[in-house]
């Protein structure tokens, strides 16, 4: 999960563990069913805190469930600024985004059916990958390497295509994921603009190992 810096006392360390434990039987909740009918009893005995511990937290459980997926979508963003650290090339990064993605749904089950299940409705948030890849977006377009176009029209390409691959992912664990995400990949990036012959060079380049 997102780590951010450590409480200064005994207190506080220990509101943010339980904190945490909440959003971890959400995140839980939500990648195993989607339902968040779950009654606070139930999610408090799942993140083995006391009933009267969730409301120092959270107002409700919307609220909770919403923290859930916030956490979730930042630590995607994270893994990607990680395992694409130094990564320049735009087109490469968009091409390395959609191949990762497509393996974390073995290596980050959880989080991915998070995503799966939630992830349109923060399609235009702020949070999570969605400023990162608009960043890079906006960085290719300007220097070229993309076709001029609105940036969030392409986010939303990018994004509504990404989701629909971690879909294909979940439901059709039988086909080659590598295989599928490369050649999402090199229609995405012909989509903004790369030649034909380089979007199929960059949608295979080497990924870093996932660990």
């Amino acid at each position: 999960m997102p780590t951010s810096a450590p409480p200064s006392n005994r207190f506080e360390r220990r509101r943010a563990e339980t904190r945490r434990a909440l959003v971890r039987a959400a995140r839980q909740i939500l990648a195993e069913t989607g339902d968040t009918s779950a009654s606070i009893q139930a999610i408090a005995e799942r993140a083995d805190v006391g009933f009267g511990s969730f409301y120092n937290h959270f107002e409700s459980k919307t609220e909770l469930f919403e923290a859930a997926v916030v956490d979730a979508l930042e630590e995607f963003g994270e893994t990607f600024d990680e395992r694409l650290h130094g990564i320049d090339d735009p087109a490469e990064l968009v091409a390395a985004g959609f191949r990762l993605s497509a393996r974390m749904a073995t290596s980050h089950p959880e989080l991915m059916q998070v995503l799966r299940r939630r992830g349109l409705g923060h399609l235009h948030s702020d949070n999570g990958l969605t400023s990162r890849a608009l960043r890079d977006l906006q960085v290719g377009i300007g220097s070229g390497r993309f076709t001029t176009i609105e940036p969030v029209v392409a986010l939303t390409a990018l994004g509504g295509t990404l989701l629909s691959l971690v879909e294909l992912r979940f439901a059709r664990p039988d086909l080659d994921g590598d295989e599928a995400a490369s050649n999402l990949a090199e229609m995405v990036l012909r989509m903004l603009g790369v030649p034909s012959k380089e979007a199929h060079e960059v949608a295979r380049r080497p990924l870093p190992d996932l660990g």
